[in-house]
């Protein structure tokens, strides 16, 4: 099989992605070969063209965090009900091809009935907006929550999924899409607005219950100060920080310090990095188990018409530049989407 893939060459600008095709081998026992339907722009590919994801491979690789695709050939000591089956994956890098050979045990069967666009379009930004609103934070119904970053892949499947849920949500974002988040129902703030914690207090005066921080840097002491007793910060990005040249390693190491010193203090908050991959390298089995759930829970209420994707753009693998330019212009509102070339 020849697939068609985006290469991350160094430390480039969008314009400098490349593309190639590869003779893809058959996939060896305990693996399978995808067709991929739908892969993903996200926060990480940003960063890794930067060099500044924690973790990354070296370059020259293949980026993609997740795809959506169709199983088309086994290796040996693999369910033969596979085949032809439409599957999810967490993938990390590699996602950005139009075929894709993976481990069968880190795949995740998905109904066949669902778009894969929406599909794809909900796999990270689901299972994460799922973990942290649930299995972190526990946000109750009739509590409050700030949301950052409200108008991105990951923010608009977390406002929804809490306002399904019964939650009050407050979420920053441009003003341009300040109506669309009204049809969410979530009260808009202007994230550039000088008065911010100010604008909060004024909608949640005791403060919130649990804040979804993804920049990171100056944010998290503001996030911090706006918790009601009791409350709950999430941070899972340093997006802040994108453009810093300090090491990785030790802004996320400050980060973990930072929470771990606020986790000390009396006065009933709690500060967590949530980590989607964490648990895996100790547990696999109980990790994709983990995976396998959170994504059934997600694209059931997709099926059952609670859940709307919100999707930027669709564009085709080839145009991997453009979607990167795109997803870094701040103008995009939802999940940006890429598709195989014969697809799109």
């Amino acid at each position: 099989m020849t697939a068609l893939e985006v290469v991350l060459p160094g430390k480039v600008e969008p314009d400098g992605l490349q593309l190639r095709h590869r003779v893809l081998p058959a996939p060896a026992p305990g693996q399978v070969l995808v067709a991929v339907a739908a892969t993903g722009v996200s926060f990480a590919e940003r960063a890794m063209r930067r060099g500044r994801y924690y973790g990354q491979p070296a370059f020259p690789f293949v980026p993609g965090y997740d795809l959506v695709g169709t199983v088309t050939a086994l290796g040996a000591d693999v369910d033969p009900a596979l085949l032809g089956r439409r599957i999810a994956a967490l993938t990390k890098t590699g996602g950005w091809s139009s075929h894709v050979v993976l481990a069968a045990r880190d795949v995740i069967v998905v109904p066949s009935d669902l778009d894969p666009v929406e599909v794809e379009a909900l796999m990270v930004n689901g299972i994460t907006a799922w973990q942290m609103l649930h299995r972190k934070a526990k946000v109750q119904p009739g509590q409050t929550i700030l949301v950052h970053g409200a108008s991105g892949g990951v923010g608009t499947t977390l406002v929804q999924l809490a306002r399904h849920h019964g939650v009050q949500v407050i979420g920053t974002a441009s003003a341009r899409h300040h109506d669309a988040l009204r049809e969410l129902g979530v009260t808009p703030i202007d994230y550039r607005d000088a008065d911010l914690v100010a604008r909060v207090r004024e909608i949640a005066p005791r403060g919130v219950d649990a804040v979804f921080d993804h920049l990171g840097g100056e944010s998290l002491r503001d996030s911090y100060r706006l918790l009601a007793p009791g409350g709950t910060l999430i941070s899972y990005a340093l997006a802040a920080k994108l453009d810093d040249t300090d090491s990785v390693l030790r802004l996320f190491l400050a980060l973990m310090a930072r929470l771990a010193w606020w986790n000390l203090l009396p006065n009933g908050h709690t500060a967590l990095f949530y980590n989607i991959w964490a648990g895996r390298s100790l547990q696999r089995k109980a990790f994709q188990q983990r995976m396998t759930e959170d994504l059934t829970a997600v694209l059931g209420l997709l099926a059952d018409g609670v859940l709307t994707p919100q999707i930027a753009a669709r564009l085709p693998l080839s145009a991997a530049a453009e979607a990167m330019t795109l997803a870094e212009s701040r103008t995009a509102y939802g999940k940006i989407i890429l598709l195989p070339t014969e697809t799109a």
